[in-house]
């Protein structure tokens, strides 16, 4: 059985390094930070360490500089024994193609395979994966990917079209947020209920992922506890907007939402991603 590392135990990847070993699979596991390992698996005081008692080295990094950072370490790593980097992280489809060329020039495979699902679904084993990639590759690691995710989809073979399928997953995930704000909100300036509004909505054309979830069991309750920094949603619409207007693609609603999610990280650093209801709330809009 092939052995694996984990290098990014934040708050996605340390529950999916912890289902990993969970399952019983050989892991051993690095962050830079002062985090505990997973029950079962072994600490490694660096990502050269992962690269040289893994085959596999899977990825949850916050950003491309991250990723781009330990891919050099791997590549560099002596007695290395990893030959396939699997990266978890949305980083961006140009940062994916730098790391992939990063990872090739010193013979490693790297696949670019973003997961969604947030930290609920990285608690529950339940995030979907984007692999592109080699599908042979896919399908000789689906047992470990089974045990963290719910639905594997192999959308490409080449490094960047996973980033591309998260990036356009997540724009629709915060225009979902910010217009069920501006919905929910405009309800109540006309006496409406929220917990009836999402009812109605949510057995209703209107439906979607906010309404369904975030709304019910995040601001009704007061919680806002959806487990998403501001900052990461913010970070991958302007990265959707970004490719969006190097491709040619549409973009005047692209523009729109990542005005608003840059203003509200802005105004609420730190936040939960819910919160842009209270910054909606609070007359917070694009700059």
């Amino acid at each position: 059985m092939d052995a694996f590392g984990f290098i990014g135990l934040g708050q996605m990847g340390g529950p999916l390094a912890g289902h990993l070993a969970g399952a019983g699979f050989d892991l051993t596991v690095h962050d830079k930070a002062d985090v505990p390992a997973p029950g079962g698996a072994a600490r490694a005081a660096s990502a050269g360490e992962v690269a040289a008692a893994a085959d596999t080295v899977f990825l949850s990094l916050p950003d491309g500089p991250a990723t781009l950072a330990v891919a050099g370490e791997i590549a560099e790593a002596g007695g290395r024994r990893a030959t396939v980097v699997v990266d978890l992280s949305t980083i961006g489809p140009d940062a994916a193609r730098e790391a992939a060329v990063v990872c090739k020039a010193a013979g490693v495979l790297y696949v670019d395979a973003p997961v969604s699902g947030g930290r609920a679904g990285a608690l529950a084993g339940t995030v979907t994966v984007m692999w592109a990639g080699p599908a042979g590759e896919l399908d000789r690691r689906r047992d470990a990917l089974a045990s963290f995710s719910a639905n594997v989809f192999h959308v490409g073979d080449e490094p960047g079209q996973g980033q591309a399928m998260k990036m356009l997953n997540n724009f629709l995930s915060g225009t979902a947020m910010a217009a069920t704000s501006e919905a929910i909100l405009y309800g109540l300036t006309q006496g409406l209920d929220m917990k009836t509004m999402l009812d109605v909505i949510n057995v209703s054309s209107g439906v979607n992922s906010a309404s369904r979830d975030k709304f019910p069991d995040r601001v009704l309750t007061g919680t806002f506890d959806a487990g998403f920094k501001t900052a990461l949603i913010a970070k991958d619409i302007r990265l959707y907007l970004e490719n969006t207007r190097a491709a040619g693609s549409p973009d005047a609603l692209g523009g729109a939402v990542a005005g608003i999610w840059a203003a509200c990280d802005r105004a609420l650093p730190g936040s939960d991603f819910t919160r842009i209801f209270e910054f909606i709330r609070g007359g917070g809009g694009p700059d």
